[in-house]
């Protein structure tokens, strides 16, 4: 079955000469797509690439992505970014001719601010580039444990879809025994009270008790829903919107046989419906 959840954890690392590269990437259920990202400053004009090529490969989850770069000993100095200190030195002057009187910063001021120093990244390239193939990696892993996972919930599922077809078919072969039963009480009351009703007046009554006691209409719907379920756990891409309102249908249905119920056994199978159909939806909360 093609069912991947959306709960499920990866991290991967990668050492080079000039850094270490760790990503921990993290997926919890959620009605949409929903990507966050922690980068260190060398990496902050990745994200608008990471987030694209996370959506290309999932459709719904919170996705936390957390980067840490952990640079080498190269014995070297920080570098300055004098092409971002221009633009800092610039943007100052701006600010100081709108704003007369402004406090210029001093130098320690400008150093501290974040993409001023390298902090020892010579190759900025060759971080980005070894980041991408961590991410694209990461993104392989996470997509194997939430496909593994969706296997899981897909037994899980189709193991309550199997006992609400059993309840279903055990109400079904029910029905004639319990409508029997409701007929031949009328026909005992009337007779008790020694009441004579026209024939025609006598069948209305028959035929209303066995409209209030006739599930059938519920009992096909389940079958239905059933078998609905069944046919889009095998379909592949996203489904758990769908499984989402299919379990409302279920649940709506169990409802009408419940208020419908005549004898204790077929209120006992529509809690034993209810019950697992909300096993089944807590489940289908966790599907993409």
């Amino acid at each position: 079955m093609s069912v991947h959840s959306m709960t499920a954890f990866t991290r991967v690392e990668h050492a080079a000469a000039f850094a270490t590269l760790t990503l921990e990437v993290r997926s919890v259920n959620q009605r949409y797509l929903e990507p966050t990202f922690r980068l260190p400053e060398a990496l902050r004009g990745l994200e608008p690439h990471l987030r694209d090529a996370l959506r290309k490969r999932f459709a719904r989850g919170k996705v936390e992505c957390t980067f840490k770069l952990d640079a080498a000993d190269t014995g070297q100095a920080p570098a300055v970014n004098t092409d971002y200190l221009a633009e800092l030195a610039a943007a100052l002057e701006i600010v100081q001719r709108e704003v007369p009187g402004t406090a210029a910063p001093t130098a320690l001021d400008l150093l501290n601010q974040p993409g001023v120093l390298d902090s020892g990244h010579r190759d900025r390239e060759a971080i980005c580039a070894a980041a991408r193939a961590l991410f694209t990696r990461a993104l392989d892993e996470l997509e194997d444990a939430r496909a593994r996972e969706g296997e899981k919930l897909a037994a899980m599922i189709t193991q309550r879809l199997d006992g609400v077809s059993r309840e279903v078919a055990a109400v079904r072969a029910l029905m004639p025994q319990v409508q029997k039963a409701q007929r031949d009480r009328l026909l005992e009351r009337l007779s008790e009270a020694r009441t004579e009703l026209d024939p025609q007046r006598l069948e209305a009554e028959l035929v209303l008790v066995a409209q209030k006691s006739d599930v059938a209409e519920e009992l096909d719907r389940l079958d239905a829903h059933v078998e609905e379920v069944r046919r889009r756990l095998g379909e592949p891409g996203p489904k758990g919107r769908r499984l989402d309102f299919l379990m409302q249908e279920l649940n709506r249905e169990a409802n009408t046989l419940s208020s419908k119920s005549l004898v204790a056994a077929t209120t006992r199978s529509a809690v034993e419906l209810k019950v697992l159909i909300e096993q089944m939806r807590e489940q289908v909360q966790n599907v993409e």
